[in-house]
């Protein structure tokens, strides 16, 4: 049923929209990269405990993409994660739930430019919208900072982030035939393994600040809410609606990012943020609105 399908899709982008706030909220309570792993290392002992049997199965599917898997768990969840945790120590978390909307546009980029994807007059001008949006929030609303190359610190990390993301998605295009469970607990082991050299790292230079109760919460919370349960809606979603249809959701992670930035963290919604987050989103309902049309496939 359509509704349900919606519902999940609205929890799993609310879910993710709050992983932005977690992020926020957790500086004071436990340091970025611990919360990398502890995020991962507690999402893997989930998804493993539900999942020991599909993982039996898939093993020999599993064992052939080992580095592939392994590289979406390390991109995608590992590196994104802990610079998305980073930069919020530097800028505001309405900027970096904005900044996220960019990711669309540059997976656009990346197939237009590496395998040739259909490109239409009205995706060009989505995504110029959207660049624009992401553009403003980045430069905090004076873009004269962007001539300048004055970018805040923080900015700067969700912009390579946005990269990071983007990158995972086209990779995702070779995933293996496997059970999303599956496809969930191997990068999750692959995210946690590559997080411990950051916690390293992190302790080298003497930042490493371990977890207290809420911290704890917090930890929790991205890995069954932000990890877990919006990838099981997600994927609920993508089931009974298709892909197409339910990719338009993820929209609404920005939105929802900032809206909670307001409500839990008392964020300041500025006009540039209002501008930005039309510009983005309009942007990315216009692409989406004016893609090229893809035949549908012959029946067997």
């Amino acid at each position: 049923m359509p509704a349900i399908a919606y519902i999940c899709l609205t929890i799993a982008a609310l879910c993710w929209g709050g992983n932005t706030v977690a992020g926020k909220l957790a500086l004071g309570h436990v340091s970025p990269m611990t919360l990398t792993f502890l995020r991962w290392f507690l999402a893997t002992a989930l998804i493993a405990a539900i999942s020991v049997p599909q993982l039996k199965r898939d093993w020999p599917v599993v064992r052939k993409n080992l580095p592939l898997l392994f590289f979406y768990g390390i991109v995608g969840y590992t590196l994104f994660n802990a610079i998305l945790y980073s930069a919020v120590q530097y800028t505001t978390a309405i900027n970096v739930a904005i900044e996220q909307a960019g990711i669309p546009m540059l997976i656009f980029l990346l197939n237009f430019v590496f395998f040739r994807t259909g490109v239409s007059t009205a995706q060009i001008a989505g995504f110029a919208m959207t660049l624009a949006g992401v553009a403003l929030t980045a430069a905090h609303g004076d873009l004269a900072t962007l001539l300048n190359l004055d970018l805040n610190r923080g900015d700067a990390l969700m912009l390579i982030a946005v990269v990071a993301y983007s990158a995972y998605t086209i990779f995702l295009r070779w995933r293996p035939p496997l059970d999303w469970r599956t496809l969930m607990a191997i990068p999750s082991l692959g995210a946690m393994l590559s997080a411990i050299p950051l916690m390293i790292w992190e302790a080298s230079r003497g930042n490493v600040q371990l977890p207290d109760g809420e911290g704890w919460i917090i930890a929790f919370y991205t890995a069954i809410f932000a990890s877990l349960l919006a990838q099981v809606f997600y994927i609920k979603g993508v089931i009974t609606i298709g892909a197409n249809r339910a990719g338009l959701f993820i929209n609404l992670v920005p939105v929802f990012g900032t809206l909670l930035s307001v409500a839990l963290l008392g964020e300041q919604l500025q006009l540039f943020h209002v501008i930005a987050l039309a510009l983005a989103l309009g942007g990315i309902a216009i692409a989406e609105k004016g893609r090229p049309k893809v035949p549908a496939p012959a029946a067997n």
